[in-house]
């Protein structure tokens, strides 16, 4: 992979700009108004529609994040079981460099993101509450919910399907994002803008430098350089 300059300047000018469209305006602009929007769509939605009610509190329990796992585990490995047994190997260690990309990822927009914000459940009054209305394990709150974690790693998961498996694997990597992250603005744990500004414009800006470039290839090689077991030429 060469250096894709130009892409990768697009990528985080838009990255910023989708942020600061988000931060600079007062009350957050018209992101406000959307984000009011969807919370008090499915915050509504949660009184009076019981089967949506278990479903937001059934996909937002602790076990179903491992579902996540699941579904990313289940898309890697079958392309690693159509994979040359020289490839493998470099398959098992993308998923490593992912791995570390999204923990460094995240850390970055934890850190750099001059915000702290309370999930909408914890912001508004008089509203309905999962973890109030069953007795079931959810989670329907967070106390810094932006820029969206869970959502952040779907993305950085979405790209490096594309990154080294092709548009087939990114087009179902973004299905097992929506799945796996939407819940979580359904519930009123996230903002609609966690995840589409603050998980979006994190990815937007740092993993272009890591897909982009021939960073990944490098940490990947490395990895089989220094890492126990059958070496292979990558």
């Amino acid at each position: 992979m060469k250096i894709r300059l130009p892409l990768i300047l697009l990528l985080n000018v838009a990255g910023v700009a989708l942020f600061l469209s988000w931060f600079l305006p007062a009350n957050h602009g018209f992101w406000y108004a959307i984000d009011t929007g969807v919370f008090t769509f499915f915050n509504q939605q949660l009184a009076v529609n019981r089967p949506f009610l278990w479903f937001v509190a059934i996909t937002n329990n602790r076990a179903f994040d491992g579902c996540s796992l699941l579904a990313m585990g289940a898309l890697m490995l079958w392309h690693w079981r159509r994979a040359a047994p020289a490839q493998q190997r470099r398959i098992v260690l993308m998923g490593l460099v992912m791995l570390l990309t999204a923990v460094v990822l995240n850390q970055l927009g934890q850190r750099l993101l001059p915000v702290t914000r309370p999930s909408p459940t914890l912001t508004f009054t008089g509203i309905n509450r999962v973890s109030e209305l069953l007795s079931i394990s959810t989670k329907d709150a967070s106390t810094d919910s932006f820029p969206g974690d869970h959502g952040m790693m779907l993305l950085i998961f979405a790209g490096f399907m594309w990154r080294y498996f092709g548009q087939k694997a990114f087009a179902i990597a973004l299905l097992i994002f929506a799945v796996f992250a939407l819940p979580r603005m359904m519930i009123g744990a996230h903002w609609f803008t966690d995840i589409f500004v603050g998980s979006l414009c994190v990815v937007l800006t740092g993993l272009p430098w890591c897909l982009l470039t021939p960073v990944s290839d490098k940490v990947i090689a490395w990895f089989d350089r220094t890492l126990p077991g059958k070496k292979q030429t990558i």
